[in-house]
């Protein structure tokens, strides 16, 4: 006899409570009108667990409406091990948890993949001859803010899109690109699953490669950023975990990447959308005050942007920093490709100078090298200025080095796109930290006021 499952009625009431407790769910300040499951369809059903894969419409009060994707699991009690994703129990019959969680329904996904099934309106497509069923245990990634990734064995990593949009996701069409150039600085595509429900069909999942043995770049930068300032004497070059070096590397991989998009995908002469540069500050503007006060010297860095003509355009990851690349004992990969979150499918698809993702990685070593003057004591903000602009220059430098020798071109050759790209890309960062981080928004403050007077 199969565990009795709750009613689409019982689950939404359930779900109302839940989603706005999840981290991956962005409409944590409207208030929820409604809950309607669009698309629910069973993974398992057994005495002892039954499992369900759900679409839900999430309405607001001021009209506004998201999908998500929530795998429910059910047992008749939720082991220990998975209480923290358990869902609260209101009126259900069963106790009810993320899938996610439970290393029997991951492995259900990976037996449609390995099969490419079908199941209801889900498509699971397998990338060329690739296994993708390895042994070992599952665990959930927790550090992830928009998505669900799940690492299977420490040999595969199943990523499921929460917020799900019409078409398919740049992360699932960049990793197919970046494999049919032969790219070795990505994680290889394993498969992934699709949604069929006309109009609304997209991307809803991709498996790829586990990347063993990878540091994540933000903590390898901020271990170096903490040793200069703990030495007070030595300079950035003098340090044991200079960081140059492997900025320097970490350009030239990004070089070969972009080569690789362009070979595969095209480039092309074009003007770039300053226009959505000023779309942006004008949004900005409007809830941050001290934006306002910059606001016509970024309009006059917007102005010198557009003057500079046509430049060559492509695709490109959309939202590099230095925690979108892992360093591995013998290179450095670029993980995540589906670009910045809060644009749509369709912008995120459209091509874009390199620029944008060097301009990226710009601000992220500077948000890496002055992220200790957050908390600095008064009378210790001068000295820390000094060794913030002196490792962030060092390693900027040493990023764009690396770039322009394998690309045969240096993107500091065009300075007036080049800084509109950093102050849009830091108006973005203020917007993000003024919703989400008050503490850190004086960090993309300041870098405004600095690219406006450069």
């Amino acid at each position: 006899m199969t565990l009795a499952t709750p009613t689409d009625t019982e689950l939404e009431t359930v779900l109302a409570q839940w989603l706005p407790t999840q981290r991956w769910f962005s409409a944590k300040n409207g208030a929820i009108a409604r809950v309607r499951i669009a698309v629910r369809e069973p993974l398992l059903a057994a005495d002892d667990l039954a499992a369900d894969h759900l679409i839900v419409v999430v309405e607001l009060d001021d009209g506004g409406a998201t999908r998500y994707q929530v795998p429910l699991a059910y047992r008749a009690q939720v082991p220990e091990a998975l209480a923290p994703w358990a869902l609260p129990p209101g009126t259900l019959p069963v106790a009810c948890y993320d899938a996610l969680s439970d290393h029997d329904v991951v492995v259900r996904y990976l037996q449609a993949l390995e099969q490419s099934q079908s199941i209801g309106a889900l498509r699971f497509r397998r990338s060329g001859s690739a296994h993708t069923v390895p042994t070992g245990r599952s665990r959930v990634i927790g550090a992830e803010q928009s998505n669900t990734s799940v690492v299977v064995g420490e040999s595969l990593i199943l990523k499921l899109f929460r917020h799900i949009q019409p078409g398919i996701n740049p992360d699932l069409e960049l990793h197919m690109a970046l494999d049919a150039a032969g790219c070795d600085s990505v994680a290889h595509l394993r498969g992934w699953i699709e949604l069929e429900a006309g109009s609304e069909s997209g991307t809803v999942a991709i498996a790829h490669q586990f990347v063993p043995n990878g540091v994540d770049g933000w903590d390898m930068a901020m271990t170096s950023v903490r040793d200069l300032v703990a030495e007070a004497d030595l300079h950035a070059s003098e340090l044991g975990s200079d960081f140059a070096g492997e900025s320097h590397r970490l350009g030239e991989t990004v070089a070969h990447v972009h080569a690789d998009l362009a070979r595969v995908l095209g480039s092309e002469p074009r003007e770039v959308a300053i226009d959505a540069m000023r779309s942006r500050l004008d949004d900005a503007v409007r809830t941050i005050p001290e934006i306002a006060d910059q606001r016509r010297a970024a309009e006059a860095v917007f102005d010198l942007a557009a003057a500079a003509g046509p430049t060559a355009v492509q695709r490109i990851h959309g939202d590099l920093h230095l925690g979108q690349a892992l360093r591995t004992p013998s290179r450095w990969v670029l993980i995540d490709f589906e670009g910045e979150p809060v644009k749509t499918i369709a912008q995120r698809r459209q091509p874009d100078s390199p620029l944008r993702d060097i301009a990226g990685m710009l601000r992220s070593f500077d948000y890496a090298g002055r992220h200790p003057l957050a908390d600095a004591a008064a009378g210790s903000q001068s000295q820390r200025e000094f060794r913030a602009t002196e490792w962030t220059a060092r390693n900027s430098d040493a990023f764009c080095d690396g770039y322009a020798e394998v690309a045969d071109e240096d993107p500091r050759d065009q300075p007036a796109l080049l800084q509109a790209y950093q102050l849009d890309k830091a108006i973005y960062e203020a917007v993000y930290e003024a919703r989400h981080r008050p503490s850190w928004l004086p960090l993309p403050i300041r870098a405004i006021t600095r690219l406006v007077t450069l």
